[in-house]
């Protein structure tokens, strides 16, 4: 006997997650309605107020671009250290046989502390130990913040290594290495491609972290939110929508590859 799908609790699920993806992406996509509008007022630019002026002009604000730069060094340096210690940590979690549990806590512990509180005592730390506020230490504030993310894409796509692949591979007499480079770490690519997307993304986008421990060259998230502060310019929403798009392409790109390895 089968049952058909009331409709009123489709309708009902499908109006909320409607409203929950508007309350999400609203802001950001009539933050980059407004990067295109040079009068900046509340409302969206008519089609004859789009310019692409502002954008131009992010050539000139040597702050907001240097910013960037010491942003994108340091998202590379955490995407590079979260993928490589989340790959070990992975690896780590397949070869245990007991305390499984303990261990994924373990590594995914520092994604539910508070930013606030984590770069806090991350900066109280290393100030009494005689670290001065450079780009490593909000690297490694960035690092405890998108490992665990970093560490749960990669398990997940372990899922496409299954043991009889390496057990064929040990009885042809492979080695452990030789099962790790020519089986498992091709199945497990996609997974370490979006890691480091994902990675890279939380790092540059990462405000609270940096502010406790960042040194005499501020992220670009610091940058911003002080500008925002002292007088809203349009070349600010200029960078803020071009951060965007970057975050949509990367996002979108992680998806491609998950569907071009899914096929």
């Amino acid at each position: 006997m089968t049952t058909r799908d009331e409709p009123f609790p489709r309708f009902l699920v499908w109006t909320i997650t409607l409203i929950g993806f508007a309350a999400i992406y609203a802001p950001p996509l009539y933050l980059l309605a407004v990067s295109f509008s040079p009068s900046l007022q509340p409302g969206l630019p008519s089609p004859g107020e789009i310019t692409l002026k502002w954008y131009a002009a992010l050539a000139g604000e040597r702050a907001l671009l240097n910013a960037l730069w010491q942003s994108a060094i340091i998202a590379t340096g955490t995407a590079v250290a979260a993928t490589i210690l989340s790959l070990l940590a992975a690896l780590a979690y397949r070869e245990m046989q007991a305390r499984r549990g303990a261990w994924f806590l373990m590594v995914i512990l520092p994604m539910f502390v508070p930013g606030v509180i984590q770069g806090l005592a991350l900066s109280t730390l290393l100030t009494r130990a005689g670290v001065k506020a450079s780009a490593l230490t909000v690297m490694a504030g960035h690092l405890l913040w998108a490992m665990p993310f970093a560490f749960i894409v990669i398990l997940t796509s372990f899922a496409a290594v299954r043991n009889s692949y390496l057990m064929a591979a040990s009885d042809l007499g492979a080695s452990r290495w030789r099962q790790f480079r020519d089986i498992t770490l091709p199945l497990i690519r996609p997974g370490l491609t979006s890691a480091f997307i994902f990675s890279f993304l939380l790092s540059l986008n990462e405000f609270t972290r940096a502010f406790y421990l960042a040194g005499r060259q501020n992220t670009l998230p610091v940058v911003l939110f002080g500008k925002m502060n002292s007088g809203a310019s349009p070349t600010i929403y200029a960078m803020s929508g071009a951060i965007f798009l970057v975050s949509v392409l990367c996002v979108g790109a992680i998806a491609a590859r998950a569907l071009m390895a899914r096929r």
